[in-house]
């Protein structure tokens, strides 16, 4: 079965894993790149523990931190962007589609609470 939010958050790791990469090589930024690529790569690798889960609840959890982690991403490209790490071209290369992986997580956990509400209602 196809996974439309799988896909694009493995590509979604790739970008940063590229973006690690440059700032690291280009750029010398050592610390808080590091934390982007925790975050940012821990995403697509909680989207497939959910894709997996034992139940429902287990798949909205695992969810649930891959919202988290999408969110802490947001976070730590903004803070590269004001600190003049990354320029604007750069910020708005790969922050629109953090900003979309991070509203497709939320869609995909409010409807499987809604239809969980709803499953449990009968």
């Amino acid at each position: 079965m196809r996974s439309i939010v799988k896909e694009r958050s493995f590509k979604f790791s790739v970008r940063i894993i590229r973006l690690y990469t440059y700032l690291t090589k280009d750029k010398k930024e050592y610390v808080l790149s590091k934390q982007l690529l925790r975050c940012g790569t821990s995403i697509g690798a909680n989207i497939r523990e959910a894709l997996n889960g034992e139940s429902k609840m287990d798949f909205v959890h695992k969810f649930a931190i891959a919202q988290k982690e999408c969110d802490e991403t947001l976070y730590w490209i903004e803070l590269l962007k004001e600190a003049e790490i990354l320029n604007q071209k750069e910020f708005d290369s790969i922050y629109p589609e953090a900003e979309e992986l991070l509203k497709m997580i939320r869609s995909i956990i409010m409807k499987t609470k809604t239809n969980l509400k709803k499953g449990s209602a009968t």
